[in-house]
Parts: C-alpha cells; structure tokens; sequence
C-alpha cells in the first residue's frame, strides 16, 4: 500500500510539472560569437503566452555583457518581434544607454566595482507595462545596429521579461 502510494504520488508530481506555468519572468542570454558582433549575426528569443498571461503587465529589458574595452557609451539595436500568427516582424530601433556623460558604466561589474579589463553587465529597460494580447509564441531578434561592423568586446546579450503587474 505504501509502495502505490508512492508511486501516485510521484506521477501527480509529475504530471504537474508538465502543466504549463504562468509566465512571471523569462530571461535567457546568448554568447556573441568570438564577442566581435557582427551584423549577420541575429540572436533571437521564443517567449511562449499562455491565455492567463494576457492578463498582466510585462516589463521588457536587454541584457548586455560587454568588456571594459567597449569603445562606446551605448548601443544601438534594431529588435524585431514576431507575434503569434505573423510571420513578418515589426522593427523598432533602440537605443541602450550604457555609461554616463563622464563615461561611467552605467552596469555592475563582476566584482561589484568596474576596474580596467573588468565585465560589465547591464540590464536595459526598452518597454515598461507591455501587453501581450494574444496568447501563443512570440519571437524577439537583436541586430546589431551600430556603424562598426563587427561591434567589438561584446560578450552577450539577452532579453528579460518580468510581469509588472495586472492589466487594467
């Protein structure tokens, strides 16, 4: 009797970790190749929507992880994004701030304070408040959009998406 009811209850476990999740946050990163970007190369990200996360709010962000030898104060990108059903993506280019006027990262470094040859990491806020409408998959593409092409000493960059809130 023990033994069946270990077994039934590993199946429910089980059976329940295949049930698809609300979306609370989304974050996956990818390496740049030879962390020289270039223009070809076009990272993207597939988000899957579930009905109920078409109720909440999502911040959206790019992750960038770059060496202190970055030659630049920030990054221009153009992202497309795919909904459900489309086929075509709709661009929008961004801009990602990265350091300040002094030329301060705006990032954290690895060892908490930014020293030469040091990895920043920044997380860039490009959309407060979004709304998904349309549950399904939803796919993000960075380019590069800088004019030297490749964009030295850049080692990743990822998209994040946390919910922010309840639609209202």
């Amino acid at each position: 009797m023990k033994k069946l009811f270990q077994v039934t209850a590993g199946i429910l476990v089980l059976a329940a970790a295949c049930k698809p999740l609300k979306m609370d946050a989304y974050e996956k990163n990818l390496e740049i190749p030879g962390h020289d970007w270039a223009y070809d190369y076009k990272p993207s990200f597939e988000v899957n929507i579930q009905p109920e996360d078409t109720a909440s709010l999502y911040d959206i962000y790019v992750n960038v992880r770059h060496t202190d030898a970055y030659p630049y104060s920030n990054m221009w990108l153009l992202v497309g994004t795919t909904y459900p059903g489309d086929s075509i993506p709709k661009e929008q280019r961004v801009e990602l701030p990265l350091a300040d006027i002094s030329g301060k990262w705006s990032g954290t470094g690895t060892s908490g304070i930014i020293k030469h040859d040091d990895i920043i990491e920044h997380r860039v806020p490009i959309q407060h408040n979004a709304i998904f409408n349309k549950p399904g998959t939803y796919k993000f593409t960075f380019e590069q959009n800088m004019r030297q092409n490749p964009l030295p000493h850049v080692m990743n960059v990822g998209l994040r998406i946390s919910k922010a809130g309840k639609r209202p």
